[in-house]
């Protein structure tokens, strides 16, 4: 299983557009007119695919975050109850292609907030994805667009190409041996960000990290995607770095530490989420760094991914209490951990 498999998590383009005519979000006269707007981008996006709508003044709150924690929307449009909507569309699954879901946030920052995630390093093809649906959107409705400027977007960051790229990596490596900071600083020299798991302010829950672009005007996409490419294969070999270095410096107390969680995750017949979380960071890192083994390192993500409180509640198909949560988190545990084996060395 090589670097980039057990680093990087998934891959995300996004392109901020806005309807001409109408005014930013923030400056809309009225919730009416916000329901246009949903009304008009769901008709286009419908006759492209089978798009299901999602109104955040009709979707249950426990909805709401799940589709949070699965980045397909921002909790700025979960907020906003008048007008807000989402767009959601997850491929079929051709064997031959990366697992992806395409998202259209209407009425947060920006009139459309379009983007593409998918599995591992795959920006290239998120941006080819997300690009043809663009391309569409566009026939249909008429963009705020400026010869100059390029897309016209709320905020003037996004102004140009209103895109960004993103790659979601796993880098207990560089946390651990407390590089952080000083990749963080680095990285911005270049025009580059990283943030927390949820995006701006939030923290890194998991040792998971968000590299994205800050740069949009003077600049085309394809720049953009091989500058970001290049940050994340570099920060990639940095964190091998920091691996090694980790498993050096304490072979037998990593080895105990990553092990330990993989037997209380093997085993436990109640986890809350905040230890969870722990846990399986560390039976990832375990995977990693050679201790443990599995066929498949994404399992481990879907895992953390279906964890979560408001994913636990939609997989258990009704409301849970707190405890019942961490007995249901428990025995997914259980059942995921069977494809994970310890390597006796």
């Amino acid at each position: 299983m090589n670097n980039i498999q057990t680093t990087v998590v998934s891959s995300r383009v996004r392109l901020a557009r806005n309807l001409a005519g109408y005014p930013f979000p923030g400056a809309l006269k009225s919730a009416e007119q916000g329901k246009k707007i949903v009304n008009e981008v769901f008709s286009a996006a419908a006759r492209l695919r089978a798009f299901r709508l999602y109104s955040m003044n009709v979707i249950s709150e426990n909805v709401a975050r799940s589709l949070c924690d699965d980045h397909l929307i921002s909790t700025d449009l979960a907020a906003n109850k008048q007008c807000g909507a989402a767009l959601i569309d997850e491929e079929e699954g051709d064997p031959d292609e990366p697992h992806g879901k395409f998202s259209i946030m209407i009425n947060e920052e920006d009139h459309l907030r379009e983007q593409y995630i998918v599995d591992g390093l795959n920006l290239t093809f998120a941006y080819r994805k997300i690009s043809e649906i663009d391309d569409e959107l566009s026939k249909e409705l008429r963009f705020a667009f400026d010869a100059q400027l390029g897309y016209l977007t709320a905020c003037p960051t996004n102004l140009g190409t209103g895109m960004r790229a993103s790659a979601m990596l796993f880098l207990p490596g560089l946390t651990r041996t407390k590089k952080m900071n000083s990749l963080i600083r680095q990285i911005s020299c270049f025009g580059h960000t990283v943030r927390g798991v949820y995006g701006e302010g939030s923290v890194a829950e998991g040792y998971l990290y968000q590299i994205s672009n800050e740069v949009t005007l003077g600049v085309d996409e394809s720049y953009i995607l091989s500058e970001v490419q290049r940050a994340v294969l570099s920060i990639v070999n940095l964190e091998a770095r920091s691996r090694k270095q980790l498993r050096g410096d304490d072979y037998v107390g990593i080895k105990d530490e990553c092990c330990r969680a993989y037997g209380i995750l093997s085993n436990c017949a109640s986890v809350s989420y905040a230890e969870f979380i722990k846990l399986v960071s560390d039976v990832k890192l375990g995977v990693a760094l050679g201790f443990l083994e599995t066929e498949r390192f994404a399992m481990l993500d879907e895992l953390a991914a279906a964890a979560r409180p408001a994913n636990i509640s939609l997989l258990a198909d009704g409301p849970l209490s707190s405890s019942e949560r961490d007995i249901y988190r428990a025995e997914k545990c259980r059942e995921a951990l069977k494809a994970v084996h310890r390597i006796d060395s």
